[in-house]
């Protein structure tokens, strides 16, 4: 088997692999870290490699193996995690060139115990722009990452590195974070699967109202494996959720047949799907159709700039991020301009005014879910463009979050939302589609999206090598 071979299986046939000795842990991971290496310095998705640490967890997951002890569905599977998950030892600098000189994190986030129980074999962390507040591939502290389906394209953010890396395939799965989309628009910029889980499905620190982990892979069955095993109770996380014992990757079969779906592509405010995207989204409801689903147009509730308030929002909590920082420059190697800039207008913002802002969110919350009554799901743009320069922030420069709005409604919401790759543009450029369903039916929402990765007739041309 080819080095390309190995690194395009999925984890059902690597795990597969592992368990009638095809494939060892070792020799699995090897091939993966050298291909790391080399991509790396083309897109600068991943930091913090640690080879030796990764090897010494094979190692133990081939004993496992042979010992017919597999711990699970990732036990040996090579992956990354984001800069922002801690985990005991290693980094933690929010994509910051401010925290560069701060000790290793000292405390596990959930998912990092998660994985560790699991098996899984972590060789590296993934980039991310400063402060996750920015929808794009920009840090101060790592530098620019770049879209391996084309290098002068943005990732999308804040999961820059772990859609970058995943497209690429350094590594086959990867733990993101999402506050206002940070995992389903890399995914869709990077044509890959994810999983923005109900809100408190997956725990996670610090404890968030509205920003929690979720997997992001090649195809829907990885991300279901990754969210078997990152579903769980963990009393730290103050909104996790009791431990559903769902093995998604294993239920992911279900006939659409009769399913109410709506198709969203105006919010009702903000910027409109460019016609490479609506189309896209339109066409995606035409497979569905076909397949036996009662799709008609989903009317958005909101006749007002939603996004202003959680934009308000995410401005003050960056504002006090931004004072906490250790003593710095403010120089670009420091802080990145445009988030600095935006952070600073947060202590323009008073108490009330953001007391007032959440009651907006609160407003705009109760009328998206009285709007999702009778239906079973909503498909919607991931992002109104299909991508952006890598250079750039964002679609504004003033607001980086602005381009969001497709997404950040859903983070309010609780709701779980997916995204799945469903077309590329006249440049090969990735188009996801986003997949919304009510709370707690995260298995209905990753059944769907498995239904379209079945329905779509596109080829996924992964670009490991990748394509200027």
């Amino acid at each position: 088997m080819s080095a390309e071979e190995l690194i395009g299986m999925n984890l059902a046939g690597l795990t597969g692999a592992y368990a009638s000795r095809e494939l060892s842990p070792v020799e699995v991971l090897q091939a993966v870290i050298n291909h790391s290496m080399a991509v790396n310095g083309s897109i600068n998705a991943l930091f913090s490699f640690r080879p030796e640490q990764a090897i010494a967890s094979a190692r133990q997951s081939e004993a496992r193996w042979k010992a017919k002890a597999a711990l699970g569905p990732l036990d040996g599977v090579p992956m990354t995690v984001k800069d922002s998950v801690a985990m005991v030892g290693w980094p933690y600098f929010h994509g910051i060139g401010a925290n560069r000189s701060q000790p290793p994190s000292n405390y596990d986030s959930p998912p990092a115990i998660a994985l560790r129980e699991a098996g899984a074999v972590i060789f590296a962390k993934t980039t991310m722009p400063d402060c996750g507040l920015m929808a794009s591939g920009i840090s101060s502290l790592h530098g620019i990452t770049r879209n391996p389906w084309g290098l002068a394209w943005n990732t999308g953010g804040s999961s820059a590195g772990a859609g970058a890396s995943i497209a690429a395939g350094a590594g086959f799965v990867s733990v993101g974070t999402d506050i206002a989309g940070s995992v389903r628009l890399p995914a869709a910029h990077c044509g890959l699967a994810s999983l923005k889980p109900t809100h408190g499905r997956v725990p996670h620190l610090p404890a968030d109202t509205m920003r929690m982990a979720g997997p992001m892979g090649r195809s829907v069955d990885d991300i279901a494996r990754l969210l078997t095993v990152l579903t769980r109770q963990d009393e730290r996380d103050t909104w996790s959720l009791p431990a559903d014992d769902v093995r998604y990757h294993e239920r992911l079969g279900r006939d659409v047949k009769g399913l109410k779906i709506g198709v969203l592509t105006d919010m009702g405010f903000g910027a409109k799907p460019e016609a490479a995207v609506r189309n896209a989204v339109e066409a995606t409801g035409e497979l569905l159709a076909g397949a036996g689903a009662i799709v008609e147009p989903f009317i958005s509730p909101l006749d007002y700039d939603a996004i202003a308030p959680i934009d308000l929002f995410l401005q003050v909590r960056g504002y006090l991020e931004y004072n906490s920082l250790p003593p710095h420059t403010d120089s670009e190697r420091d802080i990145n301009p445009y988030v600095r800039e935006w952070c600073l207008g947060g202590a323009r913002h008073s108490g009330a005014d953001l007391y007032r802002a959440l009651g907006q969110i609160g407003k705009m919350k109760a009328a998206m879910l009285a709007a999702f009554e009778g239906w079973d799901y909503v498909i919607a743009p991931t992002l109104a463009v299909v991508n952006f320069p890598a250079e750039e922030p964002g679609v504004s420069r003033e607001k980086p979050l602005e381009h969001t709005l497709f997404t950040a409604m859903f983070n309010q919401t609780c709701q779980p939302a997916s995204t799945i790759c469903m077309a590329f543009d006249r440049r090969h450029l990735p188009i996801g589609v986003q997949i919304i369903g009510h709370r707690f039916d995260d298995l209905g929402v990753l059944q769907l999206t498995k239904s379209l990765e079945g329905l779509r007739s596109l080829t996924m041309d992964w670009p490991f090598h990748p394509r200027a």
